[in-house]
């Protein structure tokens, strides 16, 4: 555009001095040859846009779109139409309570309020690209600012259309996955109405108030306790089965000597005991006329 502009105004300053009179009039033609170079040139070099990868272009002519969007590389247009590059790589859009963590600065969060009237706080991330194809339907119905107009204010509302159904613990715990599949469908339904594709819904944290946290706290301190109770218990009753088996296997031996043990089996062991203690190098005493007339011989030590 440049050069074609340059070209116009040498075209017309080598008109202006085409005059016999003036001294410099010889350098009319020359700058007027100059003036369509640069005109020539501009006409060509503004019929050439090039787009970068990862981005389409839109064509506008006077107010009017194209349907056709620009792939990356060099392209041919009209000279006088405008070319706007839409992204097509995948963005993320953050809305977060941590300051300078989103698009937002400050807490940008996302307050709903659940099943059972408490507010909630949700961190969330959202993955999405632009449909190639759908980019001038964009530009056409939204604009080039599609992130303000689209992204933000249908995740922000989505999520709290969907949170009513859910209880805020369950929300924070048993039901997470279910309430992020739930935003997913719905989120994706409305970004592909607009020419969006929604890639990943991430829910980053979901902060309950305090007076819940405390419940939490408390139920899982129980549940902790009960479980230390519940081993207590179970070690408690395994001691008992254990002394008691214990007792069975004292009682059981005692039986068996009382009732089977005789006075001959008696006398067999202690002369066993007798021979093993003479067989010891040691002196030993002898002392004799025991009950059962064997000799007791014990060491002099």
């Amino acid at each position: 555009m440049f050069f074609l502009v340059l070209g116009i105004l040498a075209l017309v300053a080598g008109f202006a001095i085409n005059t016999p009179a003036l001294a410099f009039s010889r350098y009319s033609r020359p700058i007027k040859v100059v003036g369509i170079i640069l005109i020539v040139l501009g006409l060509l070099s503004s019929s050439v846009r090039q787009i970068d990868a990862g981005h389409v272009g839109v064509i506008s002519l006077f107010g009017n779109v194209s349907d056709r969007a620009l792939n990356a590389g060099l392209n041919f247009v009209n000279p006088l139409a405008s070319v706007t590059e839409f992204d097509i790589k995948t963005q993320n859009y953050t809305m977060s309570a941590t300051r300078d963590e989103g698009q937002k600065q400050g807490d940008d969060a996302i307050r709903v309020l659940t099943a059972d009237g408490l507010e909630v706080v949700i961190d969330l991330t959202v993955l999405y690209r632009v449909v190639p194809t759908d980019a001038p339907k964009i530009y056409r119905e939204i604009g080039p600012d599609y992130t303000d107009k689209v992204v933000r204010p249908i995740t922000r509302t989505r999520i709290r259309d969907n949170a009513v159904y859910y209880d805020a613990v369950a929300l924070y715990s048993t039901r997470r996955d279910e309430f992020q599949g739930r935003i997913y469908k719905t989120i994706e339904v409305d970004f592909r109405k607009r020419g969006l594709m929604l890639e990943q819904l991430l829910i980053r944290n979901i902060d309950l108030p305090t007076s819940v946290k405390k419940t939490i706290e408390s139920k899982i301190n129980a549940e902790q306790e009960a479980q230390k109770m519940q081993f207590v218990l179970q070690k408690e009753r395994q001691e008992a089965e254990r002394k008691r088996v214990e007792a069975q296997g004292i009682a059981d031996y005692q039986k068996i000597l009382s009732t089977g043990l005789s006075d001959k089996q008696l006398q067999y062991e202690q002369i066993k005991a007798q021979r093993e203690l003479a067989a010891s190098p040691n002196a030993k005493i002898v002392i004799m006329g025991s009950r059962s007339n064997v000799p007791l011989i014990l060491d002099n030590r």
